[in-house]
């Protein structure tokens, strides 16, 4: 039971800091913020995009709750339910980081 948490926590942490990561590059190279909103321009920024989505998610939500509830003084109960939603999407994704840099390793 207690080792089952332990891989839980690990991978919502991993999750996290693949999504900070993912999400401070994007702002490196685009020069600005990622979202979800993006241009359907070329195959190539479509499917970028799908990723920086995916990977980024719990990044962009909690950056967003966070500017929610000090700008525009939204009640606590919305950032608690922005950090579950961001918690469940980063365990989920850190799961695939996770299984990606074991495959790696064999």
């Amino acid at each position: 039971m207690i080792g089952d948490l332990l891989v839980l926590g690990f991978a919502l942490m991993t999750g996290f800091v693949a999504a900070g990561v993912l999400g401070s590059f994007y702002q490196l190279v685009t020069a600005q913020p990622p979202s979800f909103t993006f241009d359907l321009d070329g195959w190539f920024k479509v499917i970028s995009a799908v990723v920086v989505c995916t990977f980024a998610g719990p990044f962009i939500i909690m950056r967003n709750a966070i500017r929610g509830r000090l700008i525009e003084k939204r009640p606590i109960g919305w950032l608690a339910a922005s950090a579950a939603i961001a918690g469940m999407w980063s365990v989920c994704s850190g799961i695939v980081v996770l299984d990606f840099a074991i495959a790696l390793t064999f």
